[in-house]
Formats: structure tokens, sequence, C-alpha cells
């Protein structure tokens, strides 16, 4: 794999990574260098079959290649399963831009992306970008001045803006098709929701449980995103830290919000909460997590069903956007977590299972048409 110079970029760990993976099956990665902007990036491409790949650049400090690798194929996997389970037309993909985006210029950005843009027009189309961790309505801006595939521009660019509005509503539905079908009731009021990151997604949400009525406490590795909900709201609970939180006392809900692989086996065993939602990808840190969750009597939204809000708003960018449109489509999220809890009782099964199953039958179903 080389770069457009014709420069080998992968290392032995690398490709020990794409082809030994046990997130394996993608159709294509791209290993991207751009030497002029100091571009490192991958492209990952899980599946096509239901439609052009789908998802969110990241963009990160990753501590190797290796690292960013593994995480662009575990990402872009997700989104194969989130697409199918939200209803829509497109395949799985996902991309990773190698760096810390708070120590870069705005020059150098720029540049940097642009070079990525190019990367992906070289695609054809097979892959279509849009913000995610690190990333902002202004990059795809700017990514768009080379591609034309890409998504969560600006409004003024013709884009559906800030994608985080319609992710935190559609948490929100999974919350409460959560509360509906553990207490009978879909109202969070009077319940206490803990939320571990209030960054691009998490302050909506925050947002969204108050008005419902419910008790909210949050914790953040940002300084400034505490001090944003606590300014706003200032009697509002704040944790030491996400270790703080799962453990505290009376917690109805815990929503991870920030990186993934928040439930693992150190937190789950002292996880107070009764449920888990919440925005972030990939919460499982392993396989085996989900049963370790529904042992403990704890309910599973899984993570791309329910954080879907922010796909659907980009994918309808592609057909003119119209935001009452997909705020309805993210409502939906709501019927269909109750939907995946009625199949994982009747399977027998976790309810992240009961979702790999829908979703990969959609996606069966698509490749024999």
């Amino acid at each position: 794999m080389t770069d457009v110079t014709g420069a080998p970029v992968a290392t032995v760990d690398v490709l020990n990574t794409l082809f030994h993976s046990e997130q394996g099956g993608h159709e294509q990665v791209v290993l991207c260098q751009d030497r002029a902007s100091g571009l490192k990036a991958v492209i990952a491409l899980h599946s096509t079959a239901l439609g052009p790949a789908l998802g969110g650049t990241r963009f990160y400090p990753y501590a190797s290649e290796q690292d960013a690798v593994a995480d662009a194929l575990n990402l872009s996997r997700g989104m194969s399963y989130k697409n199918a389970m939200a209803g829509l037309d497109h395949g799985g993909g996902k991309a990773v831009i190698i760096g810390d985006p708070e120590l870069i210029e705005a020059h150098q950005r720029t540049a940097l992306l642009l070079a990525y843009g190019r990367f992906v027009a070289s695609l054809g189309g097979r892959y279509v970008t849009a913000c995610d961790v690190g990333t902002y309505v202004a990059d795809m801006d700017v990514v768009a001045r080379e591609c034309r595939w890409t998504t969560g521009r600006s409004p003024e660019n013709g884009g559906a803006g800030d994608s985080s509005v319609l992710t935190a509503f559609g948490v929100f539905q999974g919350m409460r098709a959560s509360a509906q079908h553990l207490w009978g009731d879909p109202s969070l009021r009077g319940r206490k929701v803990g939320i571990a990151g209030v960054g691009k997604v998490g302050h909506h949400l925050v947002e969204h449980l108050l008005q419902d009525g419910a008790s909210v406490v949050i914790t953040d590795v940002r300084d400034e995103s505490v001090r944003r909900i606590t300014e706003r709201h200032p009697g509002i609970a704040v944790a030491a830290d996400t270790d703080a939180l799962i453990r505290a006392e009376g917690l109805d809900v815990y929503a991870p919000c920030a990186l993934g692989g928040a439930l693992n086996d150190d937190s789950v065993p002292v996880l107070t909460a009764k449920v888990v939602c919440g925005a972030a990808n990939n919460q499982l840190s392993h396989p085996g997590v989900e049963k370790d969750l529904a042992d403990r009597g704890i309910l599973y939204a899984p993570d791309y069903v329910v954080n879907a809000g922010g796909v659907i708003q980009v994918a309808d960018e592609l057909h003119g956007f119209d935001f009452e449109r997909s705020k309805a489509k993210a409502a939906k999220i709501f019927d269909t977590t109750l939907s995946i809890f009625a199949r994982a009782k009747d399977d027998g099964i976790p309810p992240a299972a009961a979702a790999d199953r829908i979703a990969e039958q959609r996606m069966s179903e698509a490749r024999l048409r």
C-alpha cells in the first residue's frame, strides 16, 4: 500500500491488523498519506451491500498507525450495522485522520483537509464522509471543496449543519424506549441519568432529559465542557470522573457519550444503573460484555441503534436536507429499540445480539438482490 507518490506507508503491524482483525470482512481499506500537508489517514469501507458507504471522519492523536487502522475497521463495521438498522440505503464506512486536531494550525488544517478530500473523491462515490470526533461542520465545508461526496456541511453551503442535534434526539428516544420496556412508562421523569461526556452530543442530551423531568449527573475529561453545562444549569450534579459516575447510588440510566469501550470487564461489575443507553460508538469492549450486562440484569440499548440520529440527518442531506423529515425518521428509533428488546426476549439473547441479527439479515438480503 502506497501514498500518492508511490512511497510505502504500511508497516507489518498495520498489515497484520488489516488481514487478521477480528472485525474482518471489509471490502476496501485505503491508507492515505500526503507529504505536503502532513496528512496520514485511513478510510475503511466495510460494506456497500445497501448502497454507498456512509460514515464520519475522526481526527484523533492515535498512538500508532496500527491503532488508527483498528479503530477505522471497528468503526466502519459499526456503521454498516447502524445504517442497516436505521433503514438507510447506505453501507458502512469510516475514516480516521491521525493527529491532534487541537495542536494543528488553521492553515495546516485546511491543507490537510483538502488533501483528505481528494482521497475521498478518488473513491468515486463509494464512500460518503461526514463529521465525527475531532471534526466539525466547518471542516466538512473544506473537504467539500475537493469532494462532492461530503455531508455534514454548513447550511450556508447546502448542508444539514451539526448532526449532533439529531444524534442526541435519537439517543433520547432510545432511553424512552428503554424506560418503556423496563418500567412500563417512556418518561424519564424522576429517573437519575448519568452522562459520561457532555461534548458535541452529550450537552444536547442533557437538555432533552432535563426537559423531560429527569435528574442528571455529568462528567467529562474537559473542564470547559462541564462548565458549559453548569453555567446554564447551576444546580446540576457533577461526578469527579467516569468511575465515580458509574458507581453512583440511585443511578437509573448510564449514558456513555465519549469514546468507545466504556463497557468492559472493569466497569460492568460495578455499574449501578439498570439501563445503558448512550451516544458513544463501540461501547462493548469485547464480545461477551453484552452477556455480562444481561447476567447482571442491566438492559443495554445497542449503541449503533440509538445513536443513528446523526447519520439519518447527514443521509437526508444527500437528497436536499429537510430537518423535520429527518427528525421524524430519527423519532422511529423509539420503535426500533422496542422491537429489538422484543426480539431479544423472544430469542432468549441479549439485545446487542438481536440487533446484529436484524442488521445482518437486511445486509444479506441486499447482497442476494
